[in-house]
């Protein structure tokens, strides 16, 4: 018997009470051997286990079972003669184990605790959480009950587990004839060993599946991942792009309106500069022209005024040209406000000089003379 816990068990009834009971496969089909070939008549069998407590729960491992005969006192199920015999064969055939209950099998009687089982189990299995298992092969039930508080209280369920047992397999072999079973029914059973296969197949089944299925879920998730990156990358790729256009067209804005404005500013300058050379030309003339008395006249008409006074010029008498020549020449720069007549009365201290200065300097009409020019003085 192996000390680990079973990994392959079936599970019967109503496993929550406590302790848990672990019947051994071999074990669970000896005693229902034991139940059908005892017909009518009563029957049982010791059972040999051992109990462990493993994290605060409570365990019961039963692994083999020894023939019983019940004792032909009417008063008494078991007879100490039977169980000095049955510590014997325990101690050949399962020596690590102990007697740790009994299994009776009663046909058609009804499932209950009477005085002489419970007589019977106190009298040779009073320590705590000893099993007691009552059969009845003709309705084809079974109860265990662990016996504990002085009292046989009944488990609702147990399980049954598969292991190699050879311990077990060796004393069904030698027990035969005392149950009446053939060679053919003992351990070769071939159902039993069937059905151990069948389990056996079942769990690496299932372990294979479980692995199979962690793998596929680790292949999904991993799938799942690749997935939710690729889509993320892609919508940042695309983010990016967005991105990337909307700076270049702020760009090309930004360009466009600095161009822009670089042409409204030279255009703005140079308007500037044009209003700002035609300000200083009116200014010039604005300087030149009398404001009171003074006219102004552009330049052209002054070319003209030229043209006509040398016209008149050459039309004068030659005796004009000589006379003044001979008259002293002095240069007089017009002034804001003057006129001839003042400049006359200025020089000569009266205004009879009109004509000569206007002959001197070939004006035709005395008004237009402008400030800064240059009168030449008979």
């Amino acid at each position: 018997m192996e000390n680990k816990f079973p990994k392959n068990v079936r599970q019967i009834g109503n496993v929550s009470d406590t302790p848990k009971i672990y019947v051994e496969d071999y074990v669970d089909t000896f005693l229902n051997q034991i139940c059908d070939k005892a017909d009518n008549k009563q029957a049982g069998a010791f059972l040999v286990g051992k109990k462990e407590e493993t994290e605060g729960q409570e365990y019961i491992y039963i692994f083999g079972a020894i023939c019983m005969e019940i004792s032909e006192d009417e008063n008494e199920i078991i007879s100490q003669e039977n169980f000095e015999k049955a510590k014997q064969e325990k101690q050949e055939y399962f020596e690590e184990g102990t007697l740790i209950g009994w299994m009776l099998c009663r046909p058609g009687v009804r499932m209950l605790i009477d005085g002489k089982i419970f007589k019977a189990h106190e009298k040779y299995f009073s320590e705590k959480n000893t099993v007691f298992i009552l059969k009845d092969n003709a309705e084809m039930e079974e109860q265990y009950y662990c016996y504990k508080y002085k009292e046989l209280m009944q488990i609702g369920g147990h399980y049954v587990y598969y292991e190699k047992n050879a311990a077990m397999q060796s004393y069904m072999i030698t027990a035969r004839k005392k149950i009446g079973v053939t060679p053919s029914e003992v351990v070769e059973d071939k159902a039993a060993k069937d059905f151990r296969n069948l389990v056996k197949e079942r769990f690496e089944a299932q372990e294979q599946k479980k692995s199979s299925r962690l793998t596929y879920v680790a292949s999904v998730f991993l799938v799942i991942v690749v997935l939710i990156m690729g889509v993320t990358t892609l919508n940042n790729y695309g983010k990016m792009k967005s991105v990337q256009s909307s700076l270049e067209f702020i760009r090309d804005s930004l360009l466009k309106q600095d161009g822009n404005k670089t042409q409204k500013t030279n255009g703005t300058v140079k308007a500037a500069d044009d209003q700002k050379s035609e300000e200083s030309v009116q200014s010039d003339q604005t300087t030149n022209d009398p404001q009171t008395e003074v006219q102004q006249e552009p330049e052209a008409q002054q070319g003209e005024e030229s043209d006509t006074s040398s016209a008149e010029e050459e039309k004068t008498s030659e005796p004009a040209a000589s006379t003044m020549q001979e008259m002293t020449e002095d240069i007089y720069i017009v002034e804001k406000g003057d006129t001839l007549a003042k400049i006359s009365k200025k020089v000569y201290g009266d205004s009879g000089h009109v004509d000569a200065i206007c002959r001197m300097n070939g004006l035709s009409d005395g008004n237009l003379i402008f400030i800064g020019q240059k009168l030449i003085l008979p």
